[in-house]
């Protein structure tokens, strides 16, 4: 079967935007699970002006996923708690699937691709997840064909449940708080679900930001489906961005995010090894391929264009052996 006739569809319903009241909801409900991360300026040795930083690597997993993952796991009732928790990630869902399962005293398991990297594995196991490892193709396959429904766990769409993409917006209410003057804000984009929670409040509560999609060109999925006006598959190449490496933007998600987002930026890998090379040593924090993408873009971005931005460090989980390479021969 050709990319071109392949379904993106996942079977579920249209996404809609979270109202603020439920976003608010979230806010409570994660209190004492999730930190407020801070906005700190971007380290501008070489003059980067205005541009910060929302630190989600801070979280307690290393990334924004337990937002969405508790808000999602504390709408569930005793009886899906008790079938255990499951759902497919590049890791870093997995990893926050497993640290909510810990708290709530429950099992867990995630589908993983079999490149990701060992890090990431090692972290999911020690949270007390049981990894099943397979090819991303079959994963795909597992999703799309709604595999889940013959298993007894209780599932969670990691690119599409409503909860969890409620629960994603709540950073949107920190930046605003914390930054109410942003211009733009840079938005790393995989399955959609950080884009469509908080990319929606944001505009929701100023309609004048300017909200940037941003993915590696290794995997462009969103960008093709802006080009097209409708998702599609496209071909994914190896990148030190693997978790944003979603071949297609799915048919229930794409409808919202064509109405929140103004512009799609593509990253090469060069940038955003230099983006991570320059988080790590001006700003002493590290980010994983993914989670540097929106300084990269924002950086590729003239002042001009954006203004006052904020760029959301998505993750952190990053093997050590690619920092320390990524450190030592990147282009500064």
């Amino acid at each position: 079967m050709s990319l071109q006739n392949k379904s993106t569809s996942l079977g579920g319903p249209l996404v809609q935007a979270p109202t603020i009241e439920s976003v608010k909801l979230a806010v409570q409900t994660l209190n004492n699970i999730c930190i407020r991360t801070p906005i700190v300026d971007l380290g501008n040795y070489d003059y980067a002006d205005d541009i910060s930083l929302k630190v989600e690597t801070l979280q307690p997993i290393g990334s924004y996923k337990i937002r969405g993952v508790y808000n999602w796991a504390a709408s569930l009732t005793k009886e899906q708690l008790a079938c255990g928790l499951s759902t497919h990630s590049a890791g870093n869902t997995a990893q926050a699937l497993g640290y909510v399962s810990r708290l709530l005293n429950v099992k867990a398991r995630s589908i993983l691709p079999d490149t990701t990297p060992l890090v990431k594995v090692k972290a999911i196991k020690q949270y007390g997840v049981t990894p099943v490892m397979m090819p991303f193709a079959q994963q795909l396959d597992f999703a799309l064909n709604e595999g889940w429904k013959q298993e007894p766990y209780t599932w969670l769409n990691p690119w599409g449940d409503q909860m969890m993409i409620t629960g994603n917006g709540t950073i949107a209410l920190e930046i605003l708080e914390d930054c109410p003057d942003v211009e733009t804000v840079f938005i790393p984009v995989g399955g959609g679900g950080l884009m469509a929670g908080v990319g929606s409040v944001l505009k929701e509560l100023k309609p004048s930001v300017q909200i940037i999609g941003v993915q590696a060109e290794a995997c462009p999925a969103l960008h093709a489906a802006f080009e097209q006006g409708s998702p599609l598959w496209v071909e994914s190449q190896d990148t030190i961005c693997e978790g944003v490496a979603v071949p297609f933007i799915s048919d229930e998600i794409f409808p919202l995010l064509s109405k929140i987002i103004d512009k799609v930026v593509l990253i090469s890998e060069t940038s955003a090894r230099k983006s991570i090379k320059r988080i790590a040593i001006q700003n002493n924090l590290v980010v994983e391929g993914s989670g540097g993408l929106s300084v990269a873009a924002a950086l590729s971005t003239p002042q001009s264009q954006r203004g006052k931005s904020v760029c959301i460090l998505s993750g952190s989980t990053i093997e050590p052996s690619t920092l320390a390479d990524i450190i030592t021969t990147s282009e500064n």
